[in-house]
């Protein structure tokens, strides 16, 4: 019934309520609400009405069985018991039993105190917003009864043998008091739904008493006040710091959706009450909270589901019901909770669909909000997509975060692992129930692709014995004239997310592709880290981002992990740092190949992004030129070019970190033989530099003018081939290398496919210090991955100077063993370089050799390029390639060209890569 909606009052509303001032858009901007809702209970999964049907349901089908003898078999003991005690349950709930406390105190991130006084014990406020505690949730069998003791709680330390049980303070108790509430609630719910379907009274009045115990509590319970009156006032909800973890409404709203029949039947003078409490609960999590980010979208949810178990507005003095809520979350923005369409607009690039958090938090707002999408459809009869057209784009991005080997990019507060898929299959139900053919065919396509087992769509798993699998959706069945997608049309060779300020190189995939990623820190959830690189190589992600490594309120995460030492990255004088979590430092794209999106017209053994940052703590210039140079099936390298300098001079040291995979590091001369490295404490906390030092150890160095390697072994079990990275830097004068030991990895999760335990592991780094600037001494690299089997392609790899002596120029001469030779420029002055007859003024250029006689001109951000008895003449600065194979000559050209040889001169229009001949 789409076409049962109505529009809430007016064009535009503007209200002063209990959380402030809060605007509403021109109702041609508003999102419809659904009509006709139901108003009977249950509502949230089922009506009475399908009662019978799930009964047959339950009778006939054995999945369904499974899943309600899972339920009775967590709950019928505790039922079995209320009966003849029906404190024992009821007792282990986390209230202020004998202090009956309305007012709860916090300083800043911790639980601090409570006063007043309620007519009844009242819920227990949280421990700590951080959640890392030695101690355990102890079983509901060894929680004290009526527990309300000024020591504390009784819990056991998980961090002394035997787990012994002590009393704990609250401040040091994490978000235990929280999860045993939640537990129990759970219990209660569940019992809620069992006594609906079987009729069994036992069951209704075990969770009724726990349910009314815990809400006549929550009704007299205030909000929190933070001592410090700091940001956590900002936060905080009823029952937790963060208002995003009051997941405990929405257990409440599904327990009060199957028991209120019971209750309208036995207490309905309570129901005023209840409605009352889950109202307060809920404007509690508008005022508070996040709107910028995923907090918006869990804050929404939760407020969805309480809203659902609301009666009408007109039913309420205030008029606030069941209408007022979903219409707030769907077109109503205060301070800290924003309309959905806000929320949207915010967050996404809409010309790209990437959302402006970190991979793992944008794929999950990806994933969240198209289930929303979804289950509101369900619910409402009522489809969001129109009004949120960014969404099919958003689906469609996500596979421009993979690697070769199908795991995502990572940087920020993520972990690698497989693409969210989930989207996708949302995407496809979506358009089954509106009858979108078009929307159907396109994401069914794309599923195929991605999914792993897409034709068993989840067919055969074992079902969860909770509730919401009773309503789960049918497995998805997939139209069999759909055909599997094109990877091409999904994952291009470059990317650009600016709203991200992050840049993707890709090439092939499997162990043979090859692909860089750099960022720097605009969004959400990322590091401060300047510009970020992440490395593939033979089937791995070698070198890879470090991940959170802990509780982003723990000292290591926030001295360590989050912090430049701990990235693929360029620091400078031991202090280069800036705001983690929340952060708008981006890199400028300076120059690409080829265009980002861009999926045809173009040369593809090459490809470049120049990028430039400026580091705000030293105020530095950082210039960054990065390159995947393709030279065969399985053979290629990546050319790395890293300049910095600070802008007031005065530079004492810029440090390039790079870390690999592995578990051996080899430092060495450019004939193999080992570089000398003594201990050092150079590189430490001491001299008043980042923590982040003290954290590394085993830490090594040499100082070295001449050239050197580094080559990383990822050791495999026996009958498979061992993997490499190899690591060349150009030596200059002031360089001194260093061999360190960093924290773990924290990154990879589950099935890594790596040959031992990289979340244990010290993560091997190279470090390259430049004592002064790093402009004109710049760090300049080329890494190739490599197999034992296989072995190096390049043979060897030299460094020139510029004839007409440009200070910041780095020249590199690559020989291959197949006879293949590469000549690199690289320049940020703009002026003409030259070396041995070649010359360019280009940011980044590469003339390539074959033995055969072939050759590729490629010319990166310049006008001119004279090479092979050619020349290349633009009138503006752009990318050209000219490429001769098998005796033809192919351009691709995106800035008009003129080629000039000794017989003739030709002029180009802008064109994709074609036969010139």
């Amino acid at each position: 019934m789409q076409g049962n909606i109505k529009y809430i009052n007016g064009l535009v509303v503007v209200l002063f309520c209990f959380m402030g001032f809060y605007t509403k858009a021109q109702s041609d901007n508003l999102i419809p609400l659904p009509e006709n809702q139901e108003e009977g209970y249950p509502r949230l999964y089922i009506t009475q009405e399908g009662k019978k049907g799930l009964q047959k349901t339950i009778k006939k089908e054995d999945w369904a069985q499974e899943v309600l003898t899972g339920i009775h078999n967590r709950i019928d003991a505790h039922v079995g018991r209320h009966v003849d005690d029906p404190e024992w349950m009821v007792s282990r709930l986390q209230m202020y039993w004998k202090t009956k406390a309305t007012n709860i105190y916090v300083n800043g991130i911790n639980y601090s105190h409570a006063d007043g006084e309620a007519p009844v014990p009242t819920v227990r406020f949280v421990g700590s917003r951080d959640y890392t505690t030695p101690y355990g949730k102890p079983k509901l069998e060894e929680v004290l009864p009526y527990m309300d003791d000024p020591r504390g709680l009784y819990l056991p330390n998980r961090s002394k043998e035997g787990n012994p049980f002590e009393w704990v303070e609250i401040s040091k108790t994490g978000r235990i008091i929280y999860s045993i509430n939640e537990e129990i609630i759970g219990l209660a719910r569940d019992a809620a739904f069992v006594h609906w379907v079987e009729g069994d009274r036992r069951f209704a009045e075990f969770s009724y008493d726990i349910f009314h115990t815990y809400m006549e509590g929550m009704s007299y319970r205030s909000e929190p006040i933070d001592l410090l009156n700091g940001h956590i006032q900002t936060l905080v909800g009823f029952t937790n710091f963060q208002v995003i973890h009051e997941n405990v409404l929405r257990e409440i709203a599904e327990l009060y959706d199957f028991l209120h029949p019971y209750i309208e039947a036995n207490h309905p003078d309570k129901i005023d009450m209840y409605d009352t409490t889950i109202k307060r609960w809920t404007d509690q999590i508008i005022k508070n909270g996040v709107p910028q980010n995923n907090w918006n979208l869990h804050q929404a949810k939760i407020i969805l589901k309480a809203a659902m178990v609301l009666r009408d507005n007109d039913e309420y003095e205030d008029g606030k019901g069941r209408e007022y809520y979903i219409d707030y979350i769907l077109n109503v923005t205060s301070a800290r909770q924003w309309s959905l369409t806000k929320f949207i607009d915010y967050g996404y690039d809409e010309t790209n669909g990437v959302w402006a958090e970190c991979p793992g938090y944008s794929q999950g707002v990806t994933k969240d909000l198209t289930n929303f999408i979804r289950d509101f459809d369900n619910t409402f009869d009522h489809n969001l997509l129109p009004y949120t057209p960014v969404m099919p784009k958003a689906v469609k991005m996500l596979p421009q975060y993979l690697f070769p080997n199908g795991q995502t990019v990572a940087f920020g507060d993520s972990n690698y692992g497989p693409l969210y898929v989930e989207a996708m299959s949302d995407m496809i139900r979506i358009a089954q129930k509106n009858n979108d053919k078009e929307l159907e065919e396109e994401f069914t396509g794309m599923y195929r692709l991605f999914a792993q087992n897409a034709e068993g769509s989840g067919k055969g798993r074992k079902v969860r014995a909770t509730i919401a699998s009773f309503f789960a959706s049918k497995p998805l069945e997939l139209d069999p004239k759909y055909k599997k997608g094109d990877l091409q049309d999904y994952i291009t060779q470059t990317f650009y997310a600016p709203n991200v300020s992050w840049h993707v190189q890709r090439m092939g995939t499997g162990k043979d592709g090859m692909m860089v990623s750099l960022n720097a820190s605009l969004g959400n959830h990322m590091h401060a880290n300047g510009i970020n690189m992440e490395l593939y190589g033979k089937g791995f992600i070698q070198g890879a981002d470090p991940g959170k490594g802990a509780g982003y309120l723990q000292p290591i995460y926030l001295e360590y992990y989050s912090q430049f030492p701990a990235h693929n990255t360029v620091m400078v004088d031991g202090v280069s740092s800036y705001t983690e979590m929340l952060s708008y430092h981006a890199f400028d794209l300076m120059g690409q190949y080829p265009k980002s999106e861009q999926k045809q017209g173009f040369y593809k053994a090459i490809t470049y992004s120049d990028v430039y940052f400026l580091e705000p703590e030293t105020q530095s210039d950082q210039s960054r030129l990065v390159s995947i140079v393709k030279t065969g099936e399985t053979t290629g390298y990546y050319v790395d070019i890293f300049r910095s300098k600070k802008q007031r001079k005065g530079d004492k040291f810029h440090d390039y970190f790079y870390h690999n995979l592995g578990q051996s590091m080899q430092i060495s001369d450019t004939n193999g033989n080992p570089l000398k490295l003594t201990p050092s404490e150079e590189m430490g906390f001491a001299g008043g530099h980042l923590y982040a030092f003290d954290y590394m150890w085993d830490k090594k160095s040499v100082r070295t003018q001449s050239d050197y390697q580094a080559e990383w072994k990822i050791d495999m079990p026996d009958g498979k081939d061992d993997v490499f990275m190899n690591l060349w830097m150009k030596g200059t004068e002031g360089r001194e290398v260093f061999s360190i030991k960093s924290p773990p990895n924290k990154a990879f999760k589950g099935d890594h496919g790596l040959p031992y335990e990289v979340d244990k592991a010290p993560y091997l780094t190279l470090a390259a210090r430049q004592h002064g600037e790093a402009w004109e001494h710049p760090f300049a690299s080329v890494y190739e991955p490599f197999t034992a089997s296989e072995g190096k392609s390049i043979a060897s790899i030299k460094s020139f100077d510029d004839e007409n002596g440009s200070s910041d120029f780095v020249g590199l001469h690559i020989k291959h063993k197949s006879g293949r030779e590469d000549l690199v420029f690289s320049s940020t002055k703009n002026q003409t370089a030259k070396y041995k007859g070649t010359l360019t003024d280009a940011t980044y250029a590469l003339i390539g050799k074959q033995k055969n006689g072939d050759f590729i001109l490629f010319m990166g951000n310049g006008t001119t390029l004279e090479a092979n008895g050619l020349t290349l003449m633009a009138s503006e600065k752009g990318n050209v390639v000219l490429e001769q194979k098998e005796g033809g000559l192919y351009l691709h050209n995106e800035v008009p060209v003129t080629l000039k040889s000794d017989k003739e001169e030709k002029q180009f229009g802008v064109g994709p890569y074609r036969s010139i001949e």
